[in-house]
């Protein structure tokens, strides 16, 4: 362990964030340490945040409570992810996860469980999460991965979300998208009237962020509704790859157009979006790192305003760990300065 030290209690969210962005982007050096030893160092993290956050709920400090409670799920996050899908640590640290964000809900009553009427009368759950501002604030909906339940989704982002002034309004993959044609846009334009009417909001200042595959979704809801302010989403490009490789499949030979002519499709989908876009490649993403490269450099040149993030990923021995840490601290960075700063990245 050359280049890596066993990671530290840390007293702050950022502090803590900056340890846990450290150890992944440094995982590789620490072959000679097994990930069961690292998860069990993480969870022992995790419970010493948790333990301080119970301390300072008891001594009525409930901002320095919540602030623990957050640094306690950064470090059940890093845990999860030196597990792999099948193990037990990660059931224990999915448990671990699940009994912080009652804990840290349960503090003022931080986040909130909410129904949504959808227009053909059912509801979905959504939770969300307020601003710290009492004032008009942005929002943000945030659309879990395909295989991500609310609560992994919370676990993640809360930290990430927290302390930035901008609300947030959490939901499944599953709850949103569904079999007939346009279902998913109706869905999630129920959950832009739903942040329309809280007084706490300011509409004009919605922004969406779908994670994996829910990138696609991002992007149809801010093509097909002119009121999201700001989108992380897949700019098109996944419909793009399905569309192509159907014609190539009907066609059976490989589209042999030129680039010109493929970036010209690419801008006129790109297009369709009225607003800021930040497009994740790679990692997690469903979104080529190649076709985001090439989209991003047409709309440089047609000053279109749409920008690029790489995730950061090591391989280890229970496989691929993306560095959560700076993904998700890049995506909400970005969405408070286009939606509360309104300045560019």
């Amino acid at each position: 362990m050359d280049r890596i030290t066993w990671p530290r209690l840390r007293d702050d969210l950022a502090s803590t964030r900056r340890g846990a962005a450290a150890f992944l982007q440094n995982l590789d050096a620490a072959h000679t340490t097994s990930s069961t030893e690292w998860f069990i160092r993480w969870i022992e993290i995790g419970d010493a945040h948790g333990i301080l956050g119970n301390a300072k709920r008891r001594e009525g400090k409930i901002d320095e409570a919540a602030m623990a409670w957050l640094c306690a799920l950064t470090a059940f996050e890093v845990a999860k992810r030196l597990t792999t899908e099948t193990a037990v640590q990660g059931e224990d640290a999915s448990v671990k996860i699940a009994s912080a964000i009652k804990t840290f809900g349960s503090l003022e009553q931080k986040i909130e469980c909410v129904q949504i009427e959808c227009y053909d009368q059912s509801e979905i759950q959504a939770h969300y999460l307020p601003a710290d501002s009492c004032s008009k604030a942005p929002a943000i909906i945030c659309i879990s991965a395909e295989d991500e339940t609310a609560t992994t989704l919370l676990g993640r982002l809360l930290p990430a979300a927290a302390h930035r002034g901008m609300s947030v309004l959490a939901v499944t993959y599953d709850d949103i998208s569904g079999n007939r044609r346009g279902q998913s846009n109706e869905t999630l334009s129920c959950c832009l009237d739903y942040l329309s009417t809280r007084p706490d909001i300011d509409a004009t200042r919605i922004g969406v962020y779908g994670d994996g595959i829910a990138s696609a979704l991002a992007t149809d809801l801010a093509v097909s509704d002119s009121r999201v302010a700001a989108a992380v989403c897949d700019g098109g490009l996944w419909n793009w790859a399905r569309t192509r490789a159907a014609v190539e499949w009907v066609t059976g030979v490989s589209e042999a157009q030129n680039e010109e002519v493929i970036a010209a499709r690419r801008l006129r989908l790109i297009r369709r979006l009225r607003c800021p876009v930040l497009v994740m490649a790679g990692g997690r993403g469903v979104v080529s790192i190649s076709e985001a490269i090439r989209l991003q450099n047409a709309c440089a040149a047609a000053k279109m305003d749409l920008q690029l993030g790489i995730p950061r990923t090591t391989i280890t021995d229970v496989g691929e760990v993306e560095n959560f840490v700076i993904s998700d601290d890049r995506i909400f960075r970005w969405l408070e300065q286009k939606l509360l700063l309104g300045s560019a990245v």
